[in-house]
């Protein structure tokens, strides 16, 4: 497995839109520089060069590297490549024959913040754009909810 199998292209989009609907977590300072094939992002801090880790299912926001260099330095290192990049689920799930077109990543049908689990029933290829775009808002919702709603 490559680091092709585990990424996604998204030139098609405009990289200033892709996670406007995760603003209210990552803030306007931040543009992905890698997505993920299991529907996560790598996002650099424009002020400062770091790189954080956009976990979308937690959903959480953790630096990862302090600049770019160290960044490209991480993802030659194996521990962090099985850590962030779900590499046993995105291979089983190209073996099982859920394989990616362009464009797309394995999204959960019903997401973490309404219950979801990661399972193989539970997560179907989609549309990166449509990914970010919907979870983003979902979770937003989820996370203003009064806790024990």
């Amino acid at each position: 497995m490559t680091l092709n199998d585990l990424t996604v292209d998204f030139s098609h989009v405009e990289r200033e839109k892709l996670l406007s609907s995760w603003i209210w977590l990552i803030g306007e300072r931040k543009l992905p520089i890698l997505i993920s094939s299991s529907g996560d992002a790598f996002v650099q801090d424009i002020d400062d060069g770091s790189i954080s880790f956009l976990d979308t299912g937690s959903p959480t926001l953790d630096v990862v590297a302090s600049s770019y260099d160290e960044f490209s330095s991480l993802l030659s290192n194996k521990e962090f490549v099985v850590n962030y990049l779900a590499v046993a689920m995105v291979g089983d799930l190209i073996q099982s024959g859920k394989k990616l077109k362009s464009g797309e990543i394995y999204s959960l049908i019903k997401p973490c913040a309404l219950g979801g689990e990661y399972s193989f029933d539970n997560i179907e290829p989609c549309d990166v754009d449509v990914h970010f775009s919907i979870l983003g808002q979902l979770t937003e919702r989820v996370c203003q909810l009064p806790q024990g709603a």
